[in-house]
């Protein structure tokens, strides 16, 4: 009888990843709040990377004073709400955006992602000797979206928290440069091809800059057709990384062999995003709906970046010295001259 009138406690699971969930949401709502501010939008610093970079800083300042009783919560926030984070992303997609941008948008970013994860696996393993797994995190987020892509290839390869963290680095530096570097460009391409459209330069602004936000504030500066056209060519290149991931997941399954010393989890998340953006595009929820479950899915985005910024520790990033800058840098070079090249050859060959 006592047991019935006796009020229930959270459960004590439940009460262990509070205080890191608390402060790992608290830095994305800051993160969030930055990002809508007109100067920082301007400078094409979305929610995901302030978070990163407030995570960071607070990570290597008193957080490790409450490590201790915060570390649950913070690994809760990388890991599952990121995958909730990245299946509701579907909600942003549909597939008859695939129809605006046409065949050659598709064979464009097909290329482009295909070319730079393979020029990265060469470049990092064979040329610079880094180790495989930084090689295909800066791999996926130079030739997907990211440090979206980078945190959802991170639970399928079991990545340490400080190669995660500098292969968003990588694509956070020279993404922030390709907000300034394509519009200043755009003159001269125009009068060296003047047959090229402000729209067809859009679709090369979005098959090949890094993140959603670079891509807008990029496209933004040089008119409505070319930001509308990099907006849809990059949601495209968005939508690859579900069957990217499954691919991914076969080839570490292999290559890991029947000796391996665990299970390789399968990406069911993946799944569940072409599921989400398959349901999307019949359009039955409201657009109020739609709104309100895309600020849910940046808060959730968000706060598993603050949650990688918090377990980021700059003596890590130190220790990974100087090539996985360079790494970055060789993809960042090849998505903007081999990437135009495959635009134009497409654009070309269907014109």
């Amino acid at each position: 009888m006592m047991s019935l009138m006796t009020p229930s406690l959270p459960s004590p699971i439940l009460t262990r990843h509070i205080p890191g969930l608390v402060m790992a949401v608290t830095i994305a709502v800051l993160a969030t709040s930055l990002g809508n501010l007109p100067r920082v939008a301007a400078l094409g610093l979305g929610s995901l990377t302030l978070a990163i970079i407030v995570g960071i800083i607070v990570g290597n300042t008193f957080y490790s004073r409450l490590a201790s009783r915060c570390d649950s919560g913070t690994q809760l926030a990388k890991q599952q709400l990121l995958r909730a984070g990245i299946v509701l992303y579907g909600f942003r997609l549909t597939v008859q955006q695939l129809t605006d941008v046409g065949i050659s948008g598709v064979l464009i970013d097909v290329l482009t992602l295909g070319s730079t994860f393979i020029l990265a696996c060469w470049l990092g393993q064979r040329l610079l000797k880094l180790d495989r797994d930084t090689s295909w995190l800066i791999g996926a987020g130079s030739s997907i979206c990211g440090a979206a892509a980078i945190l959802a290839t991170e639970p399928l390869i079991k990545a340490d928290t400080a190669k995660v963290a500098v292969a968003i680095a990588t694509v956070v530096i020279f993404g922030t440069l390709a907000i300034f570097i394509y519009p200043l460009m755009w003159p001269l391409v125009s009068h060296l091809l003047p047959l090229l459209s402000a729209g067809e330069y859009g679709v090369y602004i979005g098959s090949t800059m890094h993140e959603v936000a670079q891509v807008v504030a990029a496209g933004h500066a040089i008119g409505p057709d070319a930001e509308n056209a990099a907006v849809i060519a990059k949601l495209l290149r968005v939508m690859l990384l579900a069957p990217f991931l499954l691919l991914l997941a076969a080839r570490v399954q292999r290559s890991e062999g029947p000796g391996r010393s665990g299970p390789i989890a399968f990406p069911w998340f993946a799944l569940l995003f072409i599921g989400v953006t398959l349901f999307n595009s019949l359009h039955l929820l409201p657009a109020s709906w739609i709104a309100h479950i895309t600020q849910l899915d940046n808060l959730l985005l968000a706060t598993a970046m603050a949650a990688l910024g918090l377990t980021t520790r700059i003596d890590a990033l130190k220790r990974a010295g100087f090539k996985p800058l360079l790494l970055g840098l060789f993809l960042f070079i090849w998505l903007m001259v081999g990437g135009g090249a495959i635009n134009l050859l497409v654009q070309h060959l269907l014109a």
